[in-house]
């Protein structure tokens, strides 16, 4: 039995609901139904933001819509501190706990036996090992088009022509990976696939076939694409869709 006179709580951001503006102090019952699982506190999260988004919609004076979002200070400030002071604390602890080891110092006199460039290009040197692909045409007497070096110069070129051109093709407005799953696992490729490229570049120092380490450059990051595509296409139908659109909803781009 309720209270007729009691008034019901409403959800649409105004009056006393579970999510109770941040001048009013909430009641026990409204602090117990904010800790009932992940899915009410969610929910309060999004009811809070669009109802200070329509507060805010409701005080300005543009005639168009306005570019809104939180306070720099101390909502961005805050999370960016935190955010920071924790990277920072995590370098100097791996900083202290593992100094680098320094090598014998360089001897201009003699090559080393393994020469590799600084690690975060060896997805460059790897693309330079990618010989077995260079293609033998008949026609040229089973001689190859071009040298295996200039063919691995040219796929650096196809690479990173790819991933300057994937943002022109992507013309979407999606701000989770659920929203476009097609995308989020080409990107999930270009991840695992310059993970294993690299790896391919120190093939001489890893303790797996050479061929195989070969096969597995190519076959893992199909494999990757092909499982985050299935997962989130399979998301797409359940909770987490519904919550990110209707976020998107509330605060589409301008």
């Amino acid at each position: 039995m309720t209270d007729e006179n009691e008034p019901e709580p409403r959800t649409d951001g105004s009056g006393t609901g579970i999510v109770s503006p941040d001048d009013e102090t909430p009641s026990w019952l409204e602090r117990k139904q904010r800790t009932q699982g992940l899915s009410r506190l969610t929910y309060e999260y999004f009811e809070r933001s669009r109802r200070e988004d329509e507060d805010l919609r409701q005080e300005s004076s543009y005639v168009e819509r306005d570019v809104l979002a939180f306070p720099t200070w101390p909502h961005e400030m805050i999370r960016n501190l935190s955010i920071t002071s924790f990277f920072v604390g995590m370098i100097l602890f791996l900083a202290a706990a593992l100094p680098p080891h320094l090598g014998p110092p360089a001897d201009p006199s003699s090559t080393p036996a393994i020469i590799l460039p600084d690690w975060y290009l060896y997805w460059s040197f790897g693309l330079l090992k990618l010989g077995p692909l260079n293609p033998e045409l008949a026609i040229l007497g089973g001689d190859k088009l071009m040298a295996d070096r200039t063919y691995g110069v040219v796929a650096n070129g196809v690479v990173v022509g790819i991933i300057a051109i994937v943002p022109f093709l992507n013309k979407g407005s999606a701000r989770r990976p659920v929203e476009q799953p097609f995308w989020a696992a080409v990107g999930m490729f270009g991840v695992v696939f310059s993970l294993t490229i690299s790896t391919l570049a120190i093939k001489n120092l890893m303790p797996i076939d050479s061929h195989l380490l070969f096969d597995l450059t190519f076959l893992l990051p199909i494999a990757a694409g092909t499982i985050t595509y299935a997962v989130l296409k399979s998301m797409r139908e359940g909770y987490m869709f519904s919550l990110n659109r209707r976020y998107y909803r509330l605060r589409p781009p301008k």
